[in-house]
Order: structure tokens, then C-alpha cells, then sequence
């Protein structure tokens, strides 16, 4: 056992999480065949089998299981060593791993990229785009530092830092403009436009118009803010969308936007972090920064204009 390396370790860490040796040879940057042989190499000193290999499908031994969540652990121990001698500096360098929920990647990365570059040079920025529960999956488990998702997390080990709130607004036929704006129980009335599973903003949606998820599955959906603003111009129905989005996707389709009745519904945009984590200080400063960039292109989204697209009792705002 004296010669496992943390080569052995990463390498086993990232099969056991992805499931898939292709996978998880492209996440280390090596070649498939590397891979495997690194594994069996792993096995051997470890003197039993940690993988069950199939025709079509690799799982993990009992074994495997159990090795793999003490792999999980000293990993997370080493970043957190790492961490700490970064603790220590005036200034925060090196790796920052970021994860950003899909509805406000395209949105504000590229300001938080430009902020944070500007206010921290020695940062290496490794921004990572998923959805909420895979980031702070990932989050707790030590393979990010941070995320930026929607507000309240409410996970004990976790801090949470505001960042902006922000409405959300109708996006509808351009024929639609100027008709009233439909209530919640219009709206489920209506052919509503849904992200899929899996996305807090879908969540948030269906609970301001009051839809169980079971009548929402019967809900056409999409994969992207994008592709539900595009299939609204083509006719299709009516979807939500986050204020913040709309410089971008309403650029290229022909949709009207209205600002829905009181009590309407918006979000919390924040930063999250371990508790644990020796970078809390440095991390809450950089939330600063972030915050004054998320505010700034909130801004932006509320009162530039998007496009040529009527955007009924939004304009002039």
C-alpha cells in the first residue's frame, strides 16, 4: 500500500464518480488504455478487485465503494491543505473552481471573469456550468470552492452570501404585447414553456403558478432559457425567464415581454462555500466583487434595450 500515489487516487476518484472509463479518462486528460491500466495497477496494490468489469457497463465492488468514499475523503483533506497555505497569503492566487447554474452562466460569466481578473490577477479561474444539485454535489464534496446558484441552499455546512434579486417576466407572442397580462391561474391555463428537470428555475416557475409536478410533466420543456425563448417566437406557447436573460435571448427572437402582477415572482442570486473551507475569508471577498458585477449587468438587463421586440410594461423601466 506504501505506493499508491495521488495519481492512483484522482484516477480512481474520477472512474468511481462518472461511472464510465471513456468519461473519466477525458476528465483526467488521458488516453482511455492509460486509464484502465492505472486502475488495474491500483488494484494490485491494493491486492483485490475494486471494479466489476462488464461488456457494456463498469460498477463498483463493495470494495470499490467503500475505498471510494475514503479516496473522496483524502482528497478533499489534500485541497483543504492546499487551501490553507493559500489562506495564509495577502492576496488570493492560484486555482479558483467556480460553479455557476445554467440560468446565469451566459449572463454573467463573462462579467464575473472580467471582475474577478481585474480585482484578483493571480487568480486561475476553472468555471464549471451544472445544475444546482450537481453543484453543490460537487460543493460538498471538495471538487469546487464555490458556486453561484439561486438562493436559499439551506445546507447547514454551507455559507450563503446574497448577491442581487431579480424578478421574473413573461415572454409571449409579439401579437400578445399590450393584452393584459395573464395571473397565475391564467397562466396554467396556457401552453407553458419549461426548463427540464433537474433546474431550480423550473421549480420556481411552477411554484408561482401553482403546478404539481406531476401535471408538469404533461408541460412541453426545454433544455435551455435559449430554446424556450426561441420555441415562444415560433409560436409554441409562453415561458418565464429570468430578467438577466433577456438582453441575450430576446435579441434573436421575435417575443413580447411583460412584467407579471404583484406578488410576482423573483430570485435570490448568491454565492455558497464550506464552511469549512480555510478560503471563507478570501471567498467572502470576492463575493463583493462578484456582487457589485452581478448588479451592474442586473442593471443592464432592467433598463438597455434587448432588442426590436415589443416589450410592453417592462419599456422604460
Amino acid at each position: 500500500m506504501i505506493s499508491l500515489s495521488m495519481r492512483h487516487l484522482k484516477y480512481f476518484d474520477a472512474l468511481a464518480r462518472l461511472g464510465h472509463f471513456g468519461r473519466a479518462a477525458e476528465s483526467c486528460a488521458i488516453s482511455q488504455p492509460a486509464l484502465s491500466m492505472q486502475i488495474k495497477e491500483l488494484e494490485e496494490l491494493v491486492g483485490a478487485p475494486l471494479v466489476e468489469r462488464g461488456a457494456r457497463q463498469m460498477r463498483l465492488t463493495g470494495l470499490g465503494e467503500d475505498f471510494a468514499a475514503r479516496v473522496r475523503d483524502i482528497l478533499s483533506a489534500v485541497d483543504d491543505l492546499a487551501d490553507l497555505a493559500r489562506a495564509s497569503q495577502q492576496r488570493l492566487t492560484g486555482r479558483l473552481r467556480i460553479g455557476v447554474i445554467p440560468t446565469v452562466a451566459p449572463y454573467l460569466l463573462p462579467g464575473i471573469i472580467t471582475a474577478l481578473g481585474e480585482a484578483h490577477p493571480g487568480l486561475d479561474l476553472r468555471p464549471r456550468e451544472a445544475v444546482t444539485g450537481r453543484l453543490i454535489e460537487d460543493l460538498l464534496a471538495g471538487r469546487l470552492d464555490t458556486a453561484i446558484v439561486a438562493l436559499p441552499i439551506s445546507e447547514p455546512s454551507l455559507e450563503e452570501v446574497a448577491l442581487f434579486d431579480e424578478d421574473f417576466v413573461l415572454v409571449r407572442a409579439p401579437e400578445d404585447a399590450g393584452k393584459p397580462v395573464p395571473d397565475p391561474a391564467e397562466l396554467r391555463q396556457m401552453r407553458l414553456l419549461l426548463l427540464e428537470e433537474g433546474h431550480c428555475f423550473r421549480d420556481q416557475a411552477l411554484s408561482f403558478c401553482k403546478l404539481s409536478p406531476s401535471v408538469a410533466r404533461d408541460l412541453m420543456e426545454g433544455s435551455s432559457l435559449s430554446t424556450l425563448v426561441q420555441m415562444v417566437g415560433a409560436g409554441i406557447g409562453v415561458t418565464l425567464v429570468p430578467e438577466i436573460a433577456l438582453p441575450i435571448e430576446t435579441r434573436s427572437a421575435q417575443v413580447s415581454v411583460a412584467q407579471l402582477p404583484e406578488p410576482r415572482p423573483r430570485r435570490t442570486i448568491g454565492m455558497v462555500w464550506r464552511r469549512s473551507n480555510p478560503l471563507g475569508p478570501q471567498l467572502s471577498r470576492i463575493s463583493a466583487t462578484l456582487s457589485t458585477a452581478g448588479i451592474a449587468a442586473h442593471a443592464k438587463a432592467r433598463f438597455a434595450p434587448a432588442s426590436t421586440a415589443p416589450r410592453d410594461d417592462l419599456a422604460g423601466r
